[in-house]
């Protein structure tokens, strides 16, 4: 009879999760020393728990089930809780396997004992210890089960040494995961009644909503009834480029997504929360939907975007209407003086078919989704809970889920600090990921965020706060410490010359990008974090960026 660890590495094949981010200790042994009985799970090494919860999270976004972790003790799981939170915030789903002292060794409060269910529950909403080997596989089959949710959630499995190594092991089968239902026809209707009254609507997509079929649902009904299309600031995968609709992301900046949510008679949510200020700032409203606006529920997260979609499709007689799709169009080769706009540029003049951009650029990133709307088709993970670090973990777990699909990871200098072991897995697996990484050697935004909190003017301790430029960082030595590929590109032409051969090379290569700060002295207005297109820019700051691109 298989021991508790055994049983449950079949169980978890069995149930799907094929795939596990590994960072283990002493209590995990013998969960290690089973995975050599199941063929049928990978097994990735990360050198911190933060680059294994981030990949488990970039995973599942992309393969749409739930990879493992597994996290050594209360500690471990601790220093994974960031990439967790980003997980939870963006309903994706994620099985921890957190190793325990052994049930017998608890009382004696060793050095490396901590109350891990306590910990876990910032982050996962179902927590579970499990107590005996013959229970052990029963739970496991119910964290799967769960953390495909609906919604996709964080579900963290503890496991005591005993339990893992003592025989008697059962494996389980997997427990259905029950298919989410859609809004009812009496609501759809009622929603359906509001966009056919006319006047300024939209409809506000989150979370599957964002995918190709729900996309083509949604644009249907904009072309039908004139709503607008937009979608959360930060969303967990969203599908665009050529062929697809155009969506609006709501702006990261309060002020401009005032100016996108203002005159709206009704925001429609669709697996979307309402919009809400990322930070409290004084003197401003948290909450940015407008007072004279209604806020509808389509589909909530707990229920099915896609069929609530088309129901309302057929609601508001929009199912022979032709959705508006995007024209392919891409932005010329970028020259003239090296900023992080020309990376953008960069980007969109050269990004293949199908590839999958990580987009934890911050500052450095604010041209991303204009330089990129018309290019060939690809999907973008954001950074849904707004715990950097999140990027390069991230585009290493895509990369496992889509090997045969291109990943482009932009990161800022201090977002990639946070977890630059992630390159050496990069290396390890030999993963198709080309990590750009924006060294402008500041925390940029919270530059901006030191002005616009209303803080008192800053002196020279609050400056070397957001000052990363002293020691200077140097990507390029320690991408090649990890044995990934790297260069530096200081100016355009070395930029663009980098990226069209590290496109064409398999394996894994980071771009250094040294590029000065894109904040400051940059106003506001001038910052459309998320709006996605020129055309769709009031005419005067069209005009302004387009002459800030200009070769």
């Amino acid at each position: 009879m298989p021991n508790g660890a055994q049983a449950l590495m079949r169980t978890l094949v069995d149930s799907g999760v094929t795939v596990c981010f590994s960072n283990p200790g002493t209590s995990e042994m013998h969960f290690v020393a089973a995975l050599d009985s199941a063929p049928g799970m990978r097994a990735v090494l990360c050198l911190f728990e933060g680059v294994a919860t981030g990949a488990a999270d970039g995973y599942a976004r992309m393969a749409g089930r739930p990879a493992a972790t597994l996290l050594h003790l209360g500690c471990g799981l601790g220093n994974g809780l960031a990439n967790l939170h980003n997980a939870r915030k963006g309903r994706v789903p994620v099985v921890n396997i957190v190793g325990d002292h052994a049930t017998y060794h608890v009382k004696y409060d060793a050095q490396l004992q901590s109350d891990i269910e306590t910990v876990a529950r910032n982050v996962s909403p179902w927590v579970r210890t499990s107590q005996a080997t013959q229970q052990l596989c029963l739970d496991a089959a119910e964290a799967v089960a769960t953390s495909m949710g609906p919604p996709g959630q964080v579900a963290t499995l503890i496991l005591p040494a005993d339990v893992s190594w003592s025989e008697g092991g059962v494996p389980a089968a997997p427990q259905r995961v029950t298919p989410p239902a859609c809004n009812s026809d009496e609501a759809v209707a009622a929603i359906a009644r509001k966009l056919q009254a006319g006047g300024r609507n939209a409809l506000l997509l989150g979370g599957r909503a964002l995918r190709e079929p729900a996309l083509m649902a949604a644009a249907r009904v904009a072309a039908r009834t004139g709503a607008k299309l937009l979608a959360e600031v930060f969303p967990t995968r969203i599908e665009r480029g050529a062929g697809l609709p155009y969506v609006e992301r709501i702006a990261y900046f309060a002020e401009l997504a005032s100016v996108q949510l203002a005159d709206l008679d009704n925001l429609i949510l669709v697996d979307a929360k309402a919009p809400v200020s990322f930070f409290a700032y004084p003197g401003k409203k948290s909450y940015l939907v407008p007072d004279t606006c209604m806020v509808h529920e389509l589909a909530s997260p707990t229920q099915d975007a896609l069929g609530s979609l088309e129901k309302l499709v057929h609601s508001v007689g929009a199912a022979g209407t032709a959705p508006v799709l995007r024209a392919a169009a891409r932005p010329g080769r970028p020259r003239g003086k090296f900023t992080a706009d020309k990376v953008c540029k960069a980007v969109g003049h050269l990004l293949p078919d199908n590839a999958i951009i990580v987009d934890e650029a911050q500052t450095s990133g604010v041209m991303l989704p204009i330089m990129t709307v018309g290019a060939p088709r690809h999907d973008v993970l954001t950074l849904t809970g707004g715990a950097i670090g999140q990027g390069l973990p991230c585009a290493v777990g895509a990369a496992v889920a889509c090997p045969d699909r291109p990943v482009l990871a932009l990161v800022g200098d201090g977002s990639a600090m946070y977890t630059i072991q992630a390159l050496w897995t990069m290396a390890r697996e030999k993963l198709n990921v080309i990590a750009v990484v924006f060294n402008n050697r500041a925390y940029s935004i919270l530059n901006v965020e030191l002005q616009r909190v209303g803080a008192a003017a800053a002196g020279s301790k609050a400056r070397q706060q957001l000052d990363l430029g002293n020691p200077a960082l140097d990507f390029v030595q320690m991408g090649q410490s990890m044995g990934v590929p790297a260069v530096r590109a200081t100016t355009t032409a070395e930029f663009v010359a980098a990226l069209e051969q590290a496109l064409r090379t398999p394996g894994p290569h980071l771009i250094e990008a040294v590029v000065p700060s894109t904040i400051s002295g940059l106003k506001l207005k001038l910052l459309p974090r998320v709006l996605g297109s020129l055309a769709s820019l009031p005419a005067p700051l069209g005009r302004a960026i387009k002459g800030k691109l200009a070769p």
